[in-house]
């Protein structure tokens, strides 16, 4: 039976999804909650994030989806389940969203237009093109600590090889590099006061968009003058219904990608590098044959990983999900975290199993429009990351706990150390 309430009227869960306290718990802590509520209560209503960057009125909770099969469910239904109203579990202002989130936080036909012009530049035969560049960027970011034993592996690894590859791929000058990865911290970060250092949130925020969005425009500007095989000149040359891009709606895209292709293979690169030191039988399993074993691997990792933790859907209109009644305008909250555990799908969950097949994770999502469009190339990228760093820093391994992120949506690590025999020169 389905129990309808206002909103006004429904409980709040007993657990606690929505502090800054419960997102900075470790990941097994955060799990025990998650498991409970699998087990129990698997659509729960939840009273709203308080953050102190933009405080909705209005905002009166979410509901929190943490099994595997509803919140496949729910990316399956997006006549049901919209994004246009954002993507995260706060209420940001239009503009921001606007500027932000690009066709991610679109609904069709919008959306399945704009999604169609991107996944040209994520074809098989585009990703070929840029394969020397993966491989290059990998070989030249290990070079860059090969000789020093240790190194901050976030800061001199895992930053460093998504940034050079969404770059190479968009076209962006090696002086504009290290502002766009680090003003894209901040698409997450701005929770976080290591990374604020005072700042206040939502003017940062609107610092860092401005300061994307410049170089988005300086470059749209140079691709007008002067086509090049990039990117930023699609975007430019690329018509919608017959209407060419906005300068609005590139330097949203350009932001999203930005965003998007740094901290998702970013994190899972920093996590995996953790799993592997944590679990040296899985390590071991997968150097006796590293190419035949890389992609089953690859798979683990991103699922342990799961670097986008939460992702934001709002009822189109008055519906049912898991039994319970969901209102128009109700937010909807897909707990990716809680799905990749979830021990209906995935026997010992809480164990990295490299071997593991089947591995049907939403790491990338579940299905649907908004599958992720990169992840095909995020699987090379860290498919080529890991064969470079474990057969030439062999005995590479993390060195005590990592520095972990407060976020709520990616699952962030800020700083890790690693240590290694260095590499003999040749």
């Amino acid at each position: 039976m389905t129990l309808a309430y206002t909103r006004a009227e429904r409980p709040y869960d007993s657990a606690d999804l929505s502090s800054s306290e419960f997102w900075a718990a470790t990941w097994r802590d955060r799990e025990k909650t998650f498991a409970e509520l699998r087990a129990e209560r698997p659509i729960s209503w939840h009273r709203p994030v308080r953050n102190g960057l933009f405080e909705d009125p209005n905002d009166q909770g979410f509901w929190a989806v943490v099994r595997h099969a509803d919140l496949v469910e729910v990316t399956r239904r997006p006549q049901d389940f919209l994004s246009g109203e954002g993507i995260a579990f706060e209420s940001f202002p239009k503009e921001m969203l606007d500027a932000a989130q690009g066709f991610i936080a679109m609904d069709p036909p919008r959306h399945t237009k704009l999604r169609r012009l991107m996944a040209a530049a994520f074809t098989p035969k585009q990703l070929a093109r840029i394969d020397d560049h993966i491989v290059a960027n990998a070989r030249r970011v290990v070079d860059g600590i090969a000789d020093k034993g240790e190194a901050d592996f976030v800061d001199e690894v895992a930053r460093l090889i998504p940034m050079h590859n969404i770059c190479d791929m968009a076209g962006i000058p090696e002086e504009h590099r290290a502002t766009i990865a680090h003003e894209s911290e901040f698409a997450d970060g701005w929770r976080d006061p290591r990374l604020l250092q005072g700042v206040e949130p939502l003017a940062r925020v609107a610092q860092a968009l401005t300061t994307v969005n410049a170089i988005a425009m300086e470059l749209v500007e140079a691709r007008r003058r002067k086509p090049e095989d990039d990117l930023v000149t699609a975007l430019v040359q690329a018509e919608v219904d017959g209407e060419r891009l906005t300068d609005e709606e590139i330097s949203s895209i350009f932001f999203l990608l930005i965003v998007a292709g740094n901290d998702t293979t970013r994190q899972s690169t920093s996590h995996g590098m953790k799993a592997l030191t944590d679990f040296p039988e899985q390590r071991a399993w997968l150097m006796a044959d590293i190419d035949g074993r890389m992609p089953s691997a690859i798979e683990e990792i991103v699922r342990w990983a799961t670097p986008i933790m939460t992702f934001r859907r709002t009822a189109a209109h008055d519906t049912e999900l898991g039994g319970q009644h969901i209102t128009a305008g109700d937010k909807v909250i897909m707990f990716y975290s809680s799905a990749n555990q979830d021990t209906e799908v995935f026997e010992h969950p809480e164990q990295l199993h490299l071997s593991r097949s089947p591995n049907k994770h939403v790491a990338f999502g579940g299905g649907g429009i908004h599958h992720c469009l990169g992840a095909q190339l995020a699987r090379r990228q860290l498919s080529v990351t890991f064969r470079e760093l474990l057969t030439r820093l062999p005995d590479i391994h993390t060195v005590g706990e990592p520095e972990r992120g407060t976020g709520n949506f990616f699952h962030t690590v800020m700083s890790m150390r690693v240590e290694f025999t260095p590499e003999k020169t040749k």
